[in-house]
């Protein structure tokens, strides 16, 4: 994987403590993980397996049709009619 060196403007403090407690050889694989950890849900390669499920769900004519026909049908189920409203 290429890789780009990157420049951040940070708060003294902040890099202060982040000097102390990373050690300099492992600094970048620490922000790399932590942006990665970080932006992985907002990334489409790495999307949320449950979304991608529903939105497959979604996408199914077949099976919104069928679901549709038993929302219809079960809509007033077990109610009468003055507490289905």
């Amino acid at each position: 994987m290429a890789t780009e060196q990157l420049l951040l403007r940070l708060p003294e403090e902040l890099v202060r403590k982040f000097r102390r407690a990373i050690p300099e050889r492992q600094r970048s694989a620490f922000v790399r993980a932590l942006l990665e950890q970080a932006l992985k849900a907002d990334s489409d390669d790495d999307a949320d397996p449950l979304y991608l499920a529903a939105l497959a769900v979604e996408q199914d004519d077949h099976l919104t049709d069928e679901m549709a026909e038993w929302q219809n049908a079960t809509v007033s189920d077990g109610l009468d009619e003055a507490s289905a409203h």
